[in-house]
Order: C-alpha cells, then sequence, then structure tokens
C-alpha cells in the first residue's frame, strides 16, 4: 500500500467550509490534520479505522478519529475526518468532517462558547445543560 497518493473531494466546497470551521474553531485539531496527517496519507500510510469496504469499486472506507478537547468530545462527539481510499487508482477521496452540524453552522455564522466550548445556536439549551451537567459530574 505504500505509495504516492492523490486527494480529491467528494465535495470540495462544502470540505473546505468544515476544514475553515474546523481551524477556526479547533486549531489543535486543524494542525494534526494539515501538517501532519494529511502527508502521512499523501505517502500512502493509511491513519484511522476501517468502517466499509466495498470490493466492487476497489473502495475502503477510514474514519480518523482527530485530537480535541475532552470536554468538546463529550458536547458534540469526536472530531473525525472520513475518507475513502481508491488503491487501484492511488486516490484519497475526503469526504467529510465530523460533527458535520456544529462545523457547518460555526462556517454560517459565528458561535458563542460557554466554558470553553462552543455552543450551537440551533440547540444551545442542550449543549449548556450538557456542559453543565458534565462540570458537576466532575466535582
Amino acid at each position: 500500500m505504500k505509495g504516492s497518493y492523490v486527494f480529491d473531494y467528494i465535495n470540495e466546497n462544502e470540505f473546505h467550509k468544515l476544514e475553515r470551521s474546523l481551524k477556526k474553531y479547533n486549531m489543535l485539531a486543524y494542525k494534526k490534520l494539515y501538517f501532519d496527517y494529511y502527508p502521512h496519507l499523501k505517502n500512502g500510510e493509511l491513519l484511522g479505522e476501517i468502517i466499509s469496504t466495498n470490493k466492487d469499486k476497489g473502495t475502503t472506507t477510514y474514519e480518523l478519529k482527530l485530537p480535541t478537547d475532552v470536554m468538546f468530545s463529550k458536547v458534540h462527539g469526536d472530531i473525525k475526518l472520513r475518507y475513502h481510499v481508491y488503491t487501484k487508482d492511488s486516490i484519497i477521496m475526503l469526504d467529510t468532517l465530523i460533527p458535520e452540524d456544529i462545523l457547518s453552522e460555526g462556517h454560517q455564522s459565528e458561535l458563542v462558547t460557554y466554558k470553553g466550548v462552543m455552543v450551537s445556536k440551533k440547540n444551545a439549551d442542550k449543549d449548556i445543560f450538557k456542559i453543565n451537567l458534565l462540570n458537576m459530574i466532575q466535582k
């Protein structure tokens, strides 16, 4: 599997929006993705766990967990990169960054933080409740 891979996108505009939002709200995950994981992927070192394989198309789907704050992870979920590998063509198709909802919302409008964690405008009460509950459990 060692070799040089080329990046392509399922939806390039949407993926770059999610990347910019990740850069704005979680610089640690963005730096690790851009300066560590992307070069490894281009060199053929496939990172993350295999989610599915499609033998007809010759693809394998991976999810790579990115480093993030523990509190963010508990409130919104882990940040993951989902990508598909076409081994015959040496192409890595970048699919999306998860959680899409909070990242795309962060791209559309400025998000506020509560106790250091991003709060969604759509689910503000739910997010604040989770943050307060987690803080009470930690005490």
